[in-house]
């Protein structure tokens, strides 16, 4: 690397193919072992769409977007109870450029998320992912997160598991 990872919120100059193709490239290794993330085919539109929904973050080097996260705010509606509590906030379209996954962009990140939905009123942080996804469970569990539940997306082909984090406030 020849200069920092910077992370910023996804300004409207940023273009969404590659974030696109970033998504599709670090969920790659997932579909290969089956699992069928929307992430893993959505089209540019989807991912505008996502990224809309919420707070998106960009971690960006030498100019080029290598990873992204959304936070979400708590959802009126859901097949996941869990991200209908007016305390939880959750995150998806989490992704790392392949090269630089194990790096600590990705935990850059998510901290980045962690004290973002804090500083917003958020008590706990959620994500889910397939329950057969034992490497990223294992991962998300080392950072604190514990399963809280499971839910069934339209769009996916596994049953996910809801993990959640208790956040630090400045109270």
């Amino acid at each position: 690397m020849t200069e920092p990872i910077t992370l910023r919120p996804l300004d409207d100059t940023d273009s969404i193919p590659p974030i696109t193709r970033l998504l599709r490239d670090a969920y790659a290794a997932l579909a290969d072992m089956g699992f069928r993330y929307l992430a893993t085919h959505q089209d540019d539109e989807t991912t505008a769409k996502r990224l809309r929904q919420g707070q998106p973050v960009i971690a960006e080097l030498d100019g080029r977007i290598v990873g992204t996260v959304t936070l979400y705010p708590p959802r009126d509606e859901s097949p996941c109870v869990w991200y209908m509590r007016p305390e939880v906030w959750s995150f998806g379209q989490f992704a790392v450029e392949p090269g630089l996954q194990r790096s600590g962009v990705g935990t850059r990140l998510l901290e980045w998320i962690e004290r973002r939905a804090a500083e917003q009123g958020a008590e706990e942080l959620a994500l889910d992912t397939a329950e057969g996804a034992t490497h990223l469970r294992a991962w998300y569990t080392r950072l604190g997160y514990r399963d809280v539940g499971y839910a069934t997306w339209e769009v996916t082909n596994y049953r996910s598991v809801i993990m959640s984090k208790r956040l630090v406030t400045g109270e």
